[in-house]
């Protein structure tokens, strides 16, 4: 034993002796700071908790083009506000016009707003008023004939062809997978960082879990693909999913290295890698998704090259900025065979052309004379969910919507969901923003293994 790991040791028992002294004493102060923490997190809920509720009356919240849609406003029993209160509304196309606003002026703690919507979309209601000063808004959406939302442009004539040439460049680069033991992270898991080489500068870079004693040809895989922002790979999101019985790769999306300091990502967020959402925007070849989706195509390639894997089933699964992904490579590799996208990100980036919204990173701007760039229009289109969709061969998908989601709007979600020509499934999480909910991520996380299961 070294001298570091007897002090450690040392600095161990003694820890152990001063608690034993003083348990007791301990025990109170712990309690005491306990109860001081709850009452304040109990008056910081209650201050952010909005004073009513707003829905759409239909259960489901899907009506049809034309019918009359009801908003619902709800005073609960314990809300600050006055039973006769007069609110703001605001009623609009997902965010977009035409926009329809007014006041409503509540009778005993209720009130309805009624509005429609002539053609396939999403409605979207916003109440807003005063609480004690403090300004409020709340949010309901009701989905409008949304199986019949149609991407706002065609594919590109020569996508198929852009994108095979890029697969060839990944090809031609040797995947030199580096892995790298992380031991003691899991009990019932061999784990790794792992590193392999891709087009350009930026590798591979991820954590990877199989359970321990896996035998060859004997497991399903999972790519875990991360939503915007900069940071490591989880090693905790491959153990979850070792554990349940998959050959599990996490990997950033920048092909940053693992388990670095909080600040060595900020720093990195604030700064090289600050609105890297529009880096290149202006040209397919120099889009900062291209190398992105690169990278987790070489992702797959790592999957498929384990000798524990099956042989045939590879899932997809991420949110936000990992959704984009997964439509990205199950549109673009034949061995991904399962979607598993929450609220993706990168839907019908050309909405705007036909009136509509359309979803992060909001690619294609209008210049200041309302003019639309036709450079950004036409690269955007190499990089939109409706068009991998269209072609992905996967056997199944499950994907998650929020209803109302203003980064990954519905209308735009719905656009990719609908281009899909694969048996799928989509999980309409009514009263959520751009999250996923403990209800949809359990019903994303059964569809994956109810696959798994099926194709066994």
């Amino acid at each position: 034993m070294n001298d570091n790991q007897k002090r450690r040791v040392f600095e161990t028992e003694e820890h152990g002796r001063i608690g034993s002294c003083s348990a007791r004493f301990h025990r109170s102060w712990c309690i005491l700071l306990l109860l001081a923490f709850c009452s304040f997190h109990a008056v910081l809920e209650a201050a952010s908790k909005p004073p009513l509720s707003v829905r759409a009356e239909r259960e489901t919240a899907i009506y049809k083009q034309g019918e009359t849609v009801v908003f619902r406003v709800l005073l609960p029993a314990d809300s600050p506000l006055a039973r006769d209160a007069e609110l703001s509304w605001k009623l609009s196309k997902d965010g977009v016009p035409p926009v329809r606003t007014g006041t409503a002026r509540l009778v005993d703690g209720k009130a309805a707003i009624t509005g429609r919507l002539d053609e396939p979309g999403h409605l979207l209601c916003t109440v807003s008023g005063t609480n004690k000063d403090q300004a409020f808004s709340v949010m309901a959406g009701a989905a409008i004939d949304p199986l019949l939302i149609k991407p706002s442009m065609p594919v590109p004539e020569d996508f198929d062809a852009f994108w095979a040439d890029q697969k060839k460049k990944l090809a031609a680069v040797p995947i030199n997978a580096r892995m790298t033991p992380v031991p003691g992270a899991a009990t019932n898991a061999e784990c790794f960082d792992v590193q392999a080489d891709c087009v350009g500068s930026a590798p591979v870079s991820g954590y990877y879990a199989r359970p321990a004693g896996a035998k060859p040809k004997s497991l399903p895989a999972i790519l875990l693909l991360h939503g915007a922002g900069v940071g490591s790979s989880s090693l905790g999101n491959a153990i979850s999913w070792s554990a349940r019985g998959f050959l599990a790769l996490d990997m950033n999306a920048h092909g940053l290295p693992n388990g670095k300091p909080a600040e060595f990502y900020k720093a990195l967020q604030e700064g090289k890698l600050n609105s890297y959402s529009h880096f290149g925007r202006e040209s397919r070849e120099a889009s900062y998704f291209l190398g992105m989706f690169l990278r987790a195509l070489r992702g797959v390639d790592f999957l498929a090259a384990q000798p524990e894997w099956d042989g045939k089933t590879i899932v997809a699964y991420g949110s936000s900025q990992g959704g984009f992904q997964c439509f990205a490579v199950a549109g673009l590799d034949e061995r991904v065979s399962f979607i598993a996208a929450g609220v993706p990100a990168g839907c019908d980036h050309t909405g705007v052309t036909v009136g509509r919204i359309n979803g992060w990173p909001k690619l294609v701007p209008s210049g200041s004379d309302g003019k639309l760039s036709a450079a950004i229009l036409r690269a955007a289109r190499y990089f939109d969910c409706v068009n991998f969709a269209a072609r992905t061969k996967a056997k199944g998908a499950f994907v998650t919507v929020g209803f109302i989601d203003q980064t990954c709007p519905a209308t735009s979600v719905y656009a990719a969901y609908n281009n899909l020509r694969i048996p799928k499934k989509i999980y309409n999480d009514i009263p959520t923003a751009h999250a996923n909910s403990p209800a949809a991520t359990r019903a994303r996380n059964q569809a994956v293994l109810d696959f798994v299961k099926s194709v066994k």
